[in-house]
């Protein structure tokens, strides 16, 4: 399939993000965790202020030592067992503690795995909606990326950074309460102390983001090249590109390497600086503490409430470096987030068709109605708005092209003026060199693109108003490049009809000429396939394709290039499979290997997008055009 142009097949780099944008992009990943598990992300965030609310206590409890209880015992109007009975309290206070921490932890294990299990339901889901086109623009490894390494960033971001900024701000909150209660003067210096370290936080964290995007996106390349390397290998090794490769893996691993050290650089700058701003900030309110304590006409008690106040200064700055910290995880995650959301907002498919492809069967009054089961007829099932009827009319296999102009891109025209058609059971066949068209064809006759300018009519219906799954459903394809999945023969003989019987794919197989050497296998038709069935040869691979094909009893075929991959010897025993599969269909075929089309209807010859000649082989020699320079040759190269 021939690739079309576009930002290049690892990816355009993604702009910077303005705050707006992460803030919208925060605001989305909490949706995807409310829209399933808003009441356990509630029950979480109670459990957090619980918890935190059971660890201040040690704060206050440090307090009313010092103020309550040493000065209460020394004038023995307290006892050793009241001082008992409070660390008692304060004990039970803390178990609490621990037990929120821990339902706060199971919980979110629940919500982070199966907010993770939705994403990727959602990727995959989208992702089958997309057209070819997103695909041939998008380096494979690239997308697969997206799948592991930036769903992983989002599930930090859920399980860990989002749950410590929380815990973090009502740490804040509720010892800002306690701060101010104690003492307010001191809570004004801490407050001007810790605003620095947030300025310093905040330039560190926007020169850190920036670094972050451009990490997760030099990752994805670099997933991108090493998928490409390893289904490629075999041409690496036959060219002898070895090194070659590995100097365009070391070019692109080193641009991951420096935009991550550089993301690293200022993002572990952050930890120490706000650390030793948090110890300057505890030794001047110390300082300012003993000050007012030296001055107070009760210094004992005012140094109970300092020991507890700066307790809670720790506390307070604690969290405010804790959240900076946790800012360059955010900062990656909201890298992966984008790349994530940029896969799910890719515009889907566009399908405005409605006319659909139904079994059908005849009534005893000779019309034609739609059918509940397989019955060997197929009928396009045409509604029509104006008066709400709806009418069936037989697939005949009728193709019809009209002045078709088409380009990947608007500034590269592909085909020009193509117009052909081809009657319900004929075989008409592409023939031209490299590039002249003949996939691109094909491609328009499924809707994998849409054309720019004319119209294409399958049985007289404009294509663009039958659906798009039931025109590929009638269309059954052998493409040259055979793809096969993790199953068993059956099962990939089964693709091409999944509610097909054991003997309906059997008979398939025969019919492809594929039954004798499936028999041969380790395990018969239940051989499980691997790699995209490396344990198989390339002709068997495509006799299997073929036989795919066969089972799902199309209407039309379309075989590109489909016995490209197979010896001579073997070609003619498909052959006889593949004229009894095409036998009463509509058949293009798209072939270098001229033999293979000699029975043809008609023989299309394509060169730069055009049709430059037409007819039968005979026809076609006769006229000694192109057709007959490529036929003799082809002939010469045989002989």
């Amino acid at each position: 399939m021939m690739r079309g142009p576009g930002p290049g097949r690892r990816g355009a780099p993604m702009p910077p993000m303005s705050m707006k944008g992460q803030w919208t992009l925060l605001t989305r990943v909490m949706k995807l965790v409310m829209k399933h598990y808003a009441v356990q992300f509630v029950v979480v965030l109670a459990c957090i202020f619980a918890a935190t609310q059971c660890m201040l206590q040690t704060s206050v409890f440090t307090e009313e030592l010092f103020n309550i209880y040493i000065p209460g015992i020394k004038a023995q109007t307290l006892t050793f067992n009241d001082l008992g009975m409070r660390l008692l309290k304060l004990a039970a206070v803390l178990l609490i503690g621990v037990v929120c921490n821990y339902v706060q932890q199971r919980i979110m294990l629940v919500i982070t795995q199966g907010t993770m299990l939705r994403v990727r339901t959602d990727l995959f889901t989208h992702m089958q909606s997309l057209p070819i086109k997103y695909f041939d623009t998008h380096a494979h490894g690239d997308i697969m990326s997206i799948y592991t390494n930036d769903v992983d960033t989002m599930r930090m971001l859920i399980g860990q950074s989002f749950i410590q900024v929380f815990n973090s701000l009502i740490t804040i909150i509720s010892t800002f309460y306690l701060m101010v209660t104690m003492s307010w003067q001191l809570t004004i210096l801490s407050i001007v102390l810790i605003g620095l370290t947030m300025i310093i936080s905040g330039k560190l964290i926007g020169l850190s983001g920036k670094h972050f995007t451009a990490q997760q996106q030099n990752l994805g390349k670099l997933n991108g090249y090493v998928e490409e390397m390893m289904s490629g290998q075999k041409v690496v090794k036959v060219f002898c590109h070895e090194e070659k490769a590995l100097e365009q893996f070391k070019q692109l691993n080193e641009s991951l390497r420096a935009s991550a050290h550089e993301a690293n650089r200022w993002a572990n700058t952050m930890g120490p600086i706000n650390n030793n701003l948090g110890h300057i900030a505890y030794v001047i309110c110390a300082m300012a503490g003993a000050a007012i304590a030296i001055g107070s006409a009760e210094p004992l008690t005012v140094l109970g409430t300092l020991i507890a106040f700066l307790q809670l200064n720790q506390r307070f700055s604690q969290p405010i470096t804790q959240v900076a910290q946790q800012m360059n995880s955010i900062v990656m995650a909201m890298a992966g987030a984008r790349r994530v959301f940029a896969l799910l907002d890719a515009e889907p498919e566009k399908d405005e068709g409605y006319v659909e492809l139904v079994n059908a069967k005849y009534l005893p009054n000779g019309e034609l109605a739609e059918s509940e089961h397989r019955t060997g007829i197929w009928a396009w099932k045409h509604p029509h708005k104006a008066d709400g009827t709806v009418t069936y009319r037989k697939v005949e296999g009728g193709v019809t092209f009209d002045d078709v102009d088409f380009g990947y891109t608007d500034e590269k025209q592909v085909l020009h003026n193509i117009s052909m058609y081809a009657m319900p059971g004929q075989k008409i066949a592409f023939v031209g060199g490299t590039g002249a068209g003949k996939t691109t064809i094909t491609n328009l006759i499924n809707r994998f693109y849409d054309i720019q300018d004319g119209k294409i009519r399958y049985d007289d219906i404009n294509i663009n108003k039958i659906r798009k799954a039931d025109l590929r459903k009638s269309l059954g394809m052998v493409l040259q490049d055979t793809h096969l999945f993790t199953g068993t023969v059956l099962d990939n003989i089964r693709y091409g009809k999944l509610d097909a019987t054991d003997e309906e794919c059997i008979a398939a197989a025969k019919l492809a000429n594929a039954d004798s050497f499936i028999r041969k296998l380790p395990d018969g038709y239940n051989t499980m396939l691997t790699g995209d069935g490396s344990n198989l040869s390339q002709g068997q691979r495509q006799l299997l394709a073929i036989a795919r094909a066969a089972v799902a009893d199309p209407p039309c075929l379309i075989l590109d290039e489909a016995t490209s991959s197979i010896d001579t010897r073997t070609e003619t025993l498909v052959q006889r499979g593949m004229d009894a599969l095409m036998k009463g269909r509509t058949t293009f075929v798209i072939a270098h290997r001229l033999s293979t089309v000699k029975n043809s209807d008609c023989i299309m010859v394509l060169e730069q997008g055009r049709i430059i000649e037409r007819g039968t082989h005979d026809q076609l020699i006769e006229q000694q055009g192109k057709y007959y320079q490529l036929y003799t040759g082809n002939a010469i190269q045989q002989a």
